[in-house]
């Protein structure tokens, strides 16, 4: 799962890693593919003269994996919210060294205490977006879809075999959990049994489960539907302008991304030098150019592309505020059911 776009590895800046320590004076570097600008790297190396490379990886539940395996000898990585205290709870995470954070006090207001790591004891917000669908309105019937989930899990007959879902249990499920007014974080089998069956009657309607190419494939017109992050939606949408995001009345999933240090990273205090670095209004600002998110540093708007403040996906409709569902956590029960419909659905 690309965050939000597909890059193909082998053009990475760097190849994946191997475990091995690492001298000192290096970052090695690991984000969703095509969700950093080489360039900005490069001044990285430049304004500090620290050697940095970068890896990629295809989804939370892959980087969790990796961390737990003891594998990839990552300095920095970008977790999204819901699986920060997950990492922290397994203690995959260094407790970050704030004095080293001078750049903290960038943070937006609303930035400064989120309720997945409320002191920033672990993690630094990157980019944030949200999880909606788009699809393409020449290949929709009459044009236009209702601003709901149920066309996305209920396509009509016409577009059988042309919607995508992404390859996530995190964005499948709560979205259908706010499609179905169940509780994301329900601890009820019988609630979960729903989530389920929506699943599970939507899968022979799919094309496919994928989130890596969402960008090409909507912007090729190879499918009419797909479940898509809104700044990978921006970059299609630029491409094929019949394409509509939807912001579905029932909500819409905000997800942030952020910076923390594994506990197995070696060169710590280049660590804490790139992401201070990255909380300097012009350099979050170039992530966000690139990867078309909004960040949560005070100041970065004046260098931060127009179009990004004029597209309707990425800065958010008055109208529209309150379908947007930020983060929850929820208990080990939870998760635990969420697994097992997630299991049923990929057998």
């Amino acid at each position: 799962m690309t965050r939000r776009t597909p890059l193909a590895l082998a053009i990475l800046l760097a190849t994946a890693l191997t475990g091995t320590a690492q001298a000192a004076g290096a970052l090695h570097f690991a984000n969703w593919s095509d969700y950093y600008p080489p360039e900005l790297l490069k001044k990285f190396e430049k304004d500090t003269g620290i050697k940095a490379t970068l890896d990629a990886y295809d989804s939370n539940e892959t980087l969790l994996a990796k961390l737990k395996a003891g594998g990839g000898a990552y300095d920095v990585v970008v977790p999204s919210d819901s699986f920060i205290q997950i990492m922290a709870g397994d203690g995959l995470l260094q407790k970050l060294d704030k004095s080293k954070l001078p750049n903290l006090k960038n943070l937006k207001p609303n930035f400064q205490t989120l309720g997945f790591d409320p002191g920033h004891d672990y993690s630094v917000p990157y980019l944030w977006g949200t999880t909606g669908y788009s699809y393409d309105s020449k290949q929709v019937p009459g044009g236009k879809l209702d601003e709901s989930w149920k066309p996305f899990f209920e396509p009509p007959a016409e577009l059988k075999g042309k919607v995508v879902a992404l390859n996530s249990i995190e964005d499948l499920y709560i979205a259908a959990s706010h499609y179905l007014a169940i509780d994301q974080c329900t601890e009820d089998p019988k609630e979960a049994k729903k989530i389920q069956d929506l699943l599970l009657a939507q899968k022979p309607l799919l094309a496919m489960y994928n989130s890596d190419g969402t960008i090409e494939r909507m912007a090729a017109g190879e499918v009419a539907m797909h479940q898509q992050w809104n700044g990978a939606f921006h970059r299609a949408h630029a491409q094929r302008d019949s394409l509509v995001y939807v912001y579905p009345k029932e909500g819409i999933h905000v997800f942030i991304d952020n910076l923390v240090i594994p506990k197995d990273a070696v060169n710590v205090e280049e660590a804490h030098t790139f992401i201070n670095w990255m909380m300097l209004p012009e350099n979050i600002a170039a992530a966000s150019n690139f990867a078309k998110y909004n960040n949560a540093i005070e100041g970065s708007d004046k260098f931060m592309e127009k179009e990004l403040f004029d597209d309707p996906a990425i800065n958010t409709p008055q109208d529209k505020l309150d379908r947007l569902k930020t983060f929850k956590l929820c208990s080990p029960k939870a998760l635990s059911l969420r697994s097992k419909v997630w299991t049923k659905l990929k057998k």
